[in-house]
């Protein structure tokens, strides 16, 4: 059995590194995602500073890069040189940060059939590296399965993505996936089957990167993160689960309060 990490998707203060550390900790929790998502709060200082603070306490880092830096566009136009430009700059503070990945969402079918969709993320990915490389900032980067039923982003595109290049890994949203399904994720079975098909894209060294919370649906598709416990996605599968695996796992909590976060925890903490 693997360790498994638990940690926050919000950054505690953001005013000040050794607060936010601190304050994760003392909370007992060991992973963070810098919560980037709704645009670059965090500045090239406040990354710097943030890193080795992390290291000295053990806190595992991971960055959530805006919900606009999404690749897959149509053209090569001023959406697609924002986007990459987001992910440049998202990978720039990871590397300060000492962070282990950058999440993203992977785009839109835009009309398109699925495999024209994905061989246009697929693409412009393998652009991006090149740019990056050219920079120093190779850190890997992890595409998140979507929460719409419809959309692009299933389990199957995430995983075609990350077989297609080495350097992407499956961000596995457990809420998203109870959406999506109706709400199947009920048994231990339901997620050890999806863990088993990550797992097998992973390099030895990877660790599962998981998303979770409780969540509202419906017609198969996500409407709101809920408290724990308001809605049937729990974490005792989840935890059972993760035992079958020798690979080390990142559970980041998406809940919308701190008791959430902490029942979370405590589950998936429990012998």
């Amino acid at each position: 059995m693997g360790r498994t990490r638990v940690g926050l998707a919000r950054v505690p203060d953001r005013d000040d590194p050794r607060a936010a550390v601190e304050s994760l900790v003392n909370d007992g929790y060991d992973a963070l995602e810098l919560d980037l998502a709704g645009g670059f709060w965090m500045g090239k200082e406040f990354a710097g500073e943030l890193g080795p603070l992390a290291r000295e306490h053990d806190v595992r880092l991971s960055v959530h890069a805006p919900i606009a830096a999404f690749l897959g566009h149509l053209e090569r136009g001023a959406k697609h040189k924002r986007a990459t430009g987001m992910l440049d700059h998202a990978s720039g503070l990871a590397m300060l940060a000492e962070a282990q990945l950058v999440v993203f969402h992977p785009g839109f079918l835009l009309e398109r059939e699925r495999e024209v969709a994905l061989e246009s993320v697929i693409e412009q990915l393998a652009e991006l590296r090149e740019r990056l490389a050219g920079k120093g900032r190779t850190v890997a980067f992890g595409v998140e399965v979507m929460g719409r039923v419809r959309d692009f982003g299933s389990v199957q595109d995430v995983l075609a993505i990350a077989r297609a290049l080495s350097w992407v890994q499956p961000v596995i949203d457990f809420a998203h996936l109870h959406a999506v399904s109706d709400g199947a994720f009920l048994d231990a079975e339901d997620f050890r089957a999806v863990l088993e098909r990550v797992d097998a894209v992973l390099e030895s060294a990877d660790v599962f990167h998981i998303h979770f919370s409780d969540i509202a649906f419906a017609n198969r598709n996500e409407t709101k993160h809920l408290s724990y416990g308001e809605g049937t996605l729990r974490a005792e599968p989840l935890a059972e689960a993760l035992r079958a695996f020798d690979r080390d796992a990142t559970v980041i909590s998406e809940s919308p309060d701190t008791m959430s976060h902490q029942r979370i925890r405590d589950v998936l903490r429990s012998p």
